[in-house]
């Protein structure tokens, strides 16, 4: 792991499950016999494109790690090369320890077909399966008996709320049931990493809001990991517990939500935090006066990482300001109404 990229994790400690180093990914007559770093006068001699430029992320295990950016920006291609989808031009891609590009086509096959799971923007379901067909489908190619398959398959039409749909056709659904099938079907194989490609973006607003809810619950009861790319920043805030901003094939910034938010890179960056309720993303530990000492302040408390809209709701109801604690239940500071009320204000204009 790179020092730049420890920084970005903010002494994080989980285990990283997948990660890359200095990738690239070039197109182009000529681009797969390059051997080392090109330069930008190089590319424009031999007419080729950058779509990943010198990428490199550390994804721990169990988080959202977001990456978004605008259409062109490199962010589907930099999950290919994640998943090998696509080979990488240069670089390191690494998961679960061993280097994926050092891997056969058939040891890839079944790393994809046992380890990682899939959801992409255009549903692709099977339209002669039926949802439990769709659902068992990855399961039959893994060779698994049939009884367990259709358990299994069962298991998840369940999880992700369409049971008593099985027998359905793709055509006889909405496009978010269509979506849920897809999340079943790549959930069936139970993958250690699910990778979600503007999964969404098809969905009109509130079938989309519906999704989001839907897919969070799904994480609080799996804990994947998750590699989810959106051009929305709205939904990255949303789901991510980390995002990568990339422009030009190139990462201009990683971290937290709060960290895009309150310490922007550079102004693209800037741009796409400017219309985001502060409100929504950052949280009470971020406006709380801090100190131990104040356990018999308030008898409501409210948890440091819970978000100042929400917090808002709580504190509304009381006279009392509240004791703001981690996540062993120990005071760690007070959150007073008058802060609430500026940073509200602040997310107003």
């Amino acid at each position: 792991m790179s020092t730049s990229e420890k920084s970005k994790l903010d002494g994080k400690k989980d285990k990283v499950i997948l990660s890359c180093d200095g990738v690239w990914k070039v197109f182009g007559p000529g681009s797969s016999s390059i051997r080392s770093v090109p330069t930008a006068h190089d590319l424009s001699k031999r007419n080729l494109i950058t779509g990943v430029h010198d990428a490199s992320i550390d994804i721990c295990e169990g988080e959202i790690f977001v990456i978004m950016g605008l259409s062109g920006s490199g962010k589907s291609t930099l999950m290919r090369c994640l998943s090998r989808l696509i080979e990488p031009t240069l670089g390191v891609v690494m998961f679960d320890g061993e280097n994926l590009l050092d891997k056969s086509d058939s040891e890839l096959k079944e790393i994809r077909r046992h380890r990682m799971g899939m959801v992409f923007q255009n549903f692709a379901l099977l339209p002669h399966l039926t949802v439990l067909g769709n659902v068992s489908f990855p399961l039959e190619i893994q060779g698994v008996n049939k009884a367990e398959c259709t358990q299994r398959a069962l298991e998840m039409i369940k999880l992700v709320g369409l049971e008593g749909r099985e027998n359905y056709f793709p055509h006889e659904l909405s496009g978010g049931q269509q979506q849920r099938v897809g999340i079943a079907r790549s959930l069936a194989v139970e993958p250690e990493i699910w990778f979600l490609d503007e999964p969404f973006s098809a969905l009109d607003p509130l079938i989309r809001r519906e999704m989001q809810d839907e897919f969070l619950r799904l994480q609080r009861v799996l804990h994947k990991t998750i590699v989810f790319i959106t051009h929305d920043f709205g939904e990255a805030v949303r789901l991510a517990d980390r995002i990568a901003i990339m422009k030009d094939g190139m990462i201009v910034q990683t971290g937290t939500p709060e960290q895009l938010l309150l310490n922007p890179a550079t102004d693209y960056v800037r741009e796409f935090t400017k219309f985001i309720s502060r409100s929504k993303v950052l949280s009470v530990e971020t406006i709380m006066t801090s100190g131990t000492a104040i356990g018999s302040k308030g008898s409501t408390t409210v948890s440091k990482d819970m978000k100042i809209e929400t917090a808002a709701e709580i504190i509304l109801k009381t006279d009392a300001d509240l004791v703001v604690v981690d996540k062993d239940d120990r005071p760690v500071g007070l959150l007073q109404k008058n802060s609430v009320f500026k940073a509200l204000a602040v997310s107003a204009l």
